[in-house]
């Protein structure tokens, strides 16, 4: 068979999408998406192209949208295109570029497709990546460290996204473009090694293949039995979970005695609390709850686990636990947690350099009220005292061996959404009292 009845082949017997279906191919201007548009249009189905524009390459973003117009003209199917800030959006959001992009364009491509069409038919947004891909992606979350769920590589469906050209590989979508004079645009970005996948393709992959020439058909073999023992993991990780959760109301009841019994104990517990928004790094210390006493608890962005007698209770964090933000609006007294903040005007002389933590020093020239005291939160950073480089509180933390049970109690001082003190460990270095210093400022915590 050629490309285009082993595509309609594959899409029939993995059961991708029915052939009346309403669908929207994400369509860069590159040649696997021009080539699945081709093979759409070929195979007769109802299709409409969505291409976003990221504003991200100059002119270069725009000529690629025109592109994208006169294909769709070609092809005689409809087309909607959207602009992004993506630069602002990702600062806006302190994430990097290529997470704001993705964000961007998977947020317009469900509104897109949640509007205005027949809701008797389901719609399907199809994606173009390729076999190539697939291992590529297996490798990266290898190295990331992902477990069995990363190591089956990209699905071929989920939800209403489908990528019917995972059975292709790159050479083969590119003979099939050459073969009907198919043209497209080149990101140069697929270029520069500098983003994960492209170092992965442009480096490594060409590396080992020096060894072993048939290193991609064996890696993407091994992704499809990583696929079918995925299956079986999360059949064997089920029938642990019937054994031991005990479902009260919203909390989730584990005996500690049966859990300990368990194993592999780290694997099976993870899976438990995964769904908890639990990080596989907090794994261990949730395992050392099985001999902690009553009280203790570990803590994700949303839930907690606590050792209660012989149970470990996993129960949703109240709302508003974490969002309380106190206003710091001049010297004074303010209760927050178990503790006291007690600011104060200090103009005598005093030791900046005094080692104790429940009290910090900052400059008066500086600091400018109100200050606003709050829990610390994923994506906090800060410049510790004596660094000109930022760096995030997560890692400082982990730089300091700060255990995650203290992590979640620690609060932060900030001055127009600039962190002043990490409360009881370090000052910004933007804050720090100088030999111009006028006026310290005293920040005491009991």
């Amino acid at each position: 068979m050629n490309l285009a009845e082993t595509f309609q082949q594959y899409i029939k017997d993995q059961q991708l999408f029915p052939t009346n279906a309403k669908l929207f191919i994400a369509v860069s201007g590159g040649i696997d998406s021009v080539v699945l548009c081709h093979l759409c249009a070929k195979a007769g189905y109802n299709f409409t192209i969505l291409h976003c524009n990221f504003m991200l390459r100059g002119n270069t973003s725009n000529t690629d949208e025109q592109f994208v117009k006169e294909l769709a003209k070609n092809l005689q199917v409809p087309v909607q295109t959207i602009q992004f800030d993506t630069t602002g959006y990702a600062q806006q959001n302190k994430v990097s570029t290529q997470v704001a992009a993705r964000e961007l364009r998977y947020n317009w491509f469900n509104e897109v497709m949640d509007k205005g069409t027949d809701k008797s038919i389901k719609n399907y947004l199809l994606t173009a990546h390729h076999k190539d891909d697939d291992v590529e992606t297996m490798l990266m979350n290898f190295f990331k460290g992902t477990g069995m769920a990363g190591l089956k590589g990209i699905p071929q469906k989920h939800d209403r996204v489908v990528r019917p050209l995972l059975f292709a590989t790159k050479k083969q979508l590119t003979d099939y473009a050459e073969q009907y004079q198919l043209t497209w645009v080149e990101d140069a970005s697929n270029s520069e090694t500098k983003y994960t996948r492209n170092y992965f393709r442009n480096i490594i992959l060409p590396a080992v293949k020096e060894k072993y020439p048939a290193v991609e058909d064996s890696l993407y073999d091994n992704v499809q039995r990583f696929k079918e023992a995925e299956i079986l993991y999360k059949q064997a990780v089920e029938i642990h979970k019937k054994k031991l959760l005990k479902h009260k109301g919203e909390e989730v009841h584990i005996p500690v005695l049966l859990l300990q019994s368990i194993e592999p104990l780290n694997t099976i517990l993870f899976e438990i609390v995964k769904p908890y928004n639990f990080t596989a790094a907090q794994t261990n210390d949730i395992v050392s709850l099985l001999k902690a006493s009553t009280g203790k608890y570990v803590q994700s962005s949303s839930h907690r686990v606590l050792r209660n007698r012989n149970w470990l209770i996993i129960s949703p964090i109240q709302a508003g636990e974490n969002d309380v933000h106190i206003v710091v609006d001049g010297e004074g007294a303010y209760a927050f947690g178990q503790k006291t903040l007690n600011v104060f005007r200090q103009t005598n002389q005093v030791d900046i350099n005094r080692t104790d933590q429940s009290i910090a020093y900052v400059n008066g020239n500086v600091l400018q009220f109100p200050l606003l005291l709050r829990k610390w939160k994923q994506g906090d950073y800060f410049y510790p005292l004596g660094m000109r480089k930022k760096k995030k509180l997560a890692r400082f933390f982990i730089d300091q061996k700060i255990a995650n049970t203290e992590k979640e109690k620690i609060w932060v001082l900030e001055m127009n959404k600039q962190i002043v003190w990490v409360v009881g460990y370090r000052i910004d270095d933007r804050f720090k009292v100088t030999g111009n210093t006028d006026t310290l400022v005293c920040l005491e915590v009991k």
